[in-house]
């Protein structure tokens, strides 16, 4: 009785398939040969077709097959140049010269990696690490490819530590396109204005003409760099740096108040703000009733930390509307006044970066532009250097950067993956 048999198309061009067999460790090695008629020359790259005979017999690993990993094993033919009087090795299209896989099987080993470590899929496909790390350098480039890009509407500037603590920098230069997909384009090892500027002329003029904002902190090497080489854009401060700026100043007025309560208050009545902290900090939006409470009672006792609040809830709302940049300067010149008025201190060098920053906070106002996809995808880098256990090489992060934000769409539905 015949076995039941199916057919795997080995879905590689311009090869056949002479047999197929299993190795000692059950693997499946797949012996084939090249139909391919030719190459170029190595030295004057002019298509050769006169045969020279084989070079040795080679293996490289494939996809698997049923959970068997397989091999493919061929002897690359040679071809000899006229011209040149030398012989080349025929370069086959589906896999890269010297690498121990198929383009296949490594495109297989990067959607491995994607949100994983090397280590990881080291075990999982029973490879070196080398091997891994190999995959990784040969088929993910270590800087961004522009041809990828038609344009760059807004660009996002923003510093992350690379070591723990707060002393060594690296700048990642991020994108959100027109179909709102985030890119990345750059990781710079410093924060320094210079290295900035050199990463922005390194842009070509085609996409540095296309963009329109550019969203970081407020940090000057990044705002003078981008005015020297991005002279048209819109620079704008994020909503999210201002608003820590303003919220910071409020609850110092919270810490200083609940301090002069606890030594003022008997022990009974102080016990009945616990909670107050949560509660101050949070959205009114999103207090609980028993939070609401709390509050209420805090603001019986301190009238200043109630005025600090509303002041603090009036300038949020001016950012939540949707106004024009005109009419937001007045509201904000308005918010001053009723804070000189106030008597308040807390808010006085929140005033002065505000004066000082005028213009780039006040874009936001234009078309609503922030750094909202910047700091999300900080925390995505933070992830990864945690997962790696620490990521120092420049050229690695922006791969694995790279790999994690474009792994699946790039790699996932590749034919060739698919098989």
């Amino acid at each position: 009785m015949a076995k039941a048999q199916v057919t795997v198309p080995l879905n590689i061009p311009d090869v056949k398939v002479i047999k197929t067999e299993y190795g000692k460790d059950g693997e499946i090695i797949i012996t084939i040969r090249s139909t391919k008629k030719g190459t170029c020359c190595r030295k004057c790259d002019q298509w050769i077709t006169e045969s020279k005979g084989y070079d040795e017999w080679i293996s490289v690993r494939h996809l698997e097959v049923f959970g068997r990993p397989s091999y493919l094993r061929y002897r690359p033919r040679r071809y000899y140049c006229e011209r040149c009087k030398t012989s080349t090795t025929q370069r086959l299209e589906w896999q890269e010269p010297y690498s121990p896989h198929t383009m296949a099987y490594d495109d297989h080993v990067l959607v491995q990696l994607v949100n994983a470590t090397i280590e990881d899929v080291s075990i999982k496909e029973n490879l070196s690490y080398d091997k891994v790390l190999g995959v990784l350098e040969r088929r993910i480039s270590t800087q961004a490819e522009w041809h990828r890009y038609s344009a760059l509407p807004t660009l996002g500037i923003d510093e992350i530590a690379i070591k723990k603590g707060q002393s060594d920098y690296v700048t990642l230069v991020t994108a959100r396109l027109s179909n709102q997909h985030l890119a990345i384009l750059g990781v710079i090892p410093t924060r320094q204005k210079d290295q900035v500027i050199a990463f922005l002329r390194s842009i070509p003029m085609r996409l540095l003409e296309t963009v329109n904002t550019v969203c970081c902190d407020m940090y000057e090497g990044f705002t003078e760099a981008i005015k020297a080489e991005v002279p048209n854009a819109n620079i704008v401060v994020d909503r999210f740096h201002v608003a820590r700026h303003y919220r910071d100043a409020t609850d110092q007025v919270r810490k200083q108040e609940l301090a002069r309560l606890k030594k003022s208050l008997p022990d009974e009545a102080y016990r009945e703000l616990k909670g107050c902290m949560w509660a101050f900090r949070k959205n009114p939006d999103n207090l609980t009733t028993q939070e609401r409470k709390v509050l209420k009672r805090f603001f019986s006792y301190s009238s200043a930390a109630k005025l600090a609040y509303q002041l603090r809830e009036q300038l949020t709302e001016i950012f939540n509307q949707q106004i024009s940049k005109s009419i937001a300067k007045r509201k904000l010149r308005s918010w001053i006044k009723r804070v000189k008025k106030s008597g308040l201190s807390c808010f006085d060098a929140f005033i002065n970066t505000l004066h000082n920053w005028w213009n780039e906070i006040t874009n936001y106002f234009i078309d609503r532009s922030n750094s909202g996809f910047v700091e999300g995808f900080n925390n995505r880098v933070k992830v990864l250097k945690r997962r790696c256990y620490g990521l120092f090489n420049i050229q690695h992060i922006f791969q694995r950067i790279f790999l994690d934000l474009e792994g699946y769409r790039l790699l996932a539905f590749h034919p060739l993956y698919m098989g």
